[in-house]
């Protein structure tokens, strides 16, 4: 919570700075009034490092990239302390709002995501998924490092912030704040020396509660990928507690996907008994 205090003080301190700009020189042309030096620094020096994150990614090569295609083993937690749930996970994603994941090594249960529809397939067929676990997943989508750079940083509307150097897992790290136009934000942490994400987080209000809430995800263990830097090891935190950990163990992109990979009709009625 002190740090998105932080946050929305910074924000408020820039925006007084741009009013104050804008009434202090009525002289000035339009295109230069309110234009804050500071504030312009700031942003700049933002950007420039998302930039950077961009390049380290892959550059064209990333930003090309259409699907995915990755496997690996998740656990669970519940306050920071391990569930006993383990299971392996085959997920196939294309870019940008289509995602297929396959459960246990038999393949038999299957979660699909298309747009903002999230299904869960299996012989008996095709069902919803409950919506917390629905809602949840979009949210984590709506807010990825994939989002804040192929959408939110392309955005005119967005704002960029440069919150200084920070510590991410013994890391040190440059962090980066998107707002977007609805107040919404991502803050990401981005490793001084690689400019790899090494972290992701954002807030949402709980509708019912109306407290909110913090999601987290630590990104680790880097490896190329055809030429990709791909995270092996990913952690989830909600509100500061483990939820979840998954470890990769192969990953692929622009792989050759059948046309109804996302079906969730076509995908329950080959799943046998």
């Amino acid at each position: 919570m002190a740090s998105q205090k932080m946050k929305i003080a910074k924000y408020a301190l820039l925006v007084f700075c741009l009013v104050a700009c804008a009434l202090s020189a009525p002289a000035q042309s339009s295109s230069t009034a309110g234009e804050d030096p500071a504030v312009k620094a700031n942003e700049q020096k933002a950007r420039t490092l998302l930039d950077l994150t961009i390049k380290a990614l892959g550059g064209q090569a990333w930003l090309s990239i259409q699907n995915s295609y990755v496997e690996g083993r998740t656990s669970g937690f519940y306050q920071g302390k391990p569930t006993g749930a383990i299971m392996d996970f085959f997920t196939y994603r294309a870019l940008p709002d289509q995602e297929r994941t396959e459960m246990t090594k038999k393949h038999d249960v299957v979660q699909i995501y298309t747009e903002n529809s999230c299904w869960e397939a299996t012989y008996k067929g095709k069902k919803p998924l409950p919506k917390d676990l629905c809602d949840d997943y979009l949210r984590r989508r709506d807010h990825s490092v994939d989002m804040a750079i192929r959408v939110w940083l392309k955005d005119p509307g967005t704002i960029l912030l440069y919150d200084g150097q920070s510590l991410a897992e013994r890391h040190l790290a440059d962090q980066v704040t998107l707002i977007s136009s609805s107040n919404d934000s991502i803050t990401l942490q981005l490793d001084a020396e690689t400019h790899l994400p090494l972290s992701r987080t954002f807030q949402w209000r709980d509708p019912v509660y109306k407290d909110k809430n913090e999601e987290r995800e630590e990104y680790d263990d880097y490896h190329p990928i055809q030429g990709i830097p791909t995270a092996f090891s990913i952690t989830r935190f909600h509100n500061g507690d483990m939820t979840n950990q998954r470890f990769i163990y192969k990953a692929a992109y622009s792989v050759n996907l059948p046309p109804n990979m996302f079906d969730a009709d076509a995908t329950a009625a080959k799943i046998k008994k």
